[in-house]
């Protein structure tokens, strides 16, 4: 049971990673360097953590069933455990994602109202580094919609 918590909590933390060190601002060309090494090891934890989960879930529920005979209450049961964190890794996805875009959005639209202020001729350009903030969220939307329903 305490795998079922202690999971998302390591992934979660591994995803905080980049905004931990975003907030500690530090105007020097190692900052910059130290976020994307934060960016990548959380990445890469994070792909990790959700490429071996599987397996283990599966062995974890093997090791439970070891009768020959696997009821339908069994399988529902295990079905169960995987779902949450199923709901788990949408909710991350929609909300990471959110956070995401705002912060792109953040950064890109007061730039583009000042450029288009100044030449009202770059407005298709700034429309579209807009857009690409507001991706961000729908992707993450559109992957939480692909585990849920497929």
């Amino acid at each position: 049971m305490l795998i079922y918590f202690l999971i998302p909590a390591v992934v979660v933390g591994l995803l905080m990673l980049p905004i931990i060190s975003a907030i500690k601002k530090r105007k020097s060309g190692k900052s910059i360097r130290n976020a994307f090494l934060a960016n990548f090891c959380a990445f890469f934890g994070v792909m990790t953590i959700c490429a071996v989960l599987p397996f283990g879930l599966n062995a974890y529920a093997a090791n439970e069933n070891d009768s020959a005979s696997v009821t339908a209450e069994a399988e529902e049961e295990d079905k169960g455990g995987t779902d949450g964190l199923m709901y788990i890794a949408s909710a991350l996805a929609v909300g990471l994602g959110a956070i995401g875009g705002g912060i792109a959005i953040a950064a890109a639209a007061p730039a583009a109202i000042g450029a288009v202020s100044e030449d009202p001729k770059s407005f298709s350009k700034a429309l579209i580094f807009v857009a690409l903030g507001e991706a961000c969220a729908l992707y993450g939307f559109i992957v939480a919609l692909c585990m849920l329903f497929v």
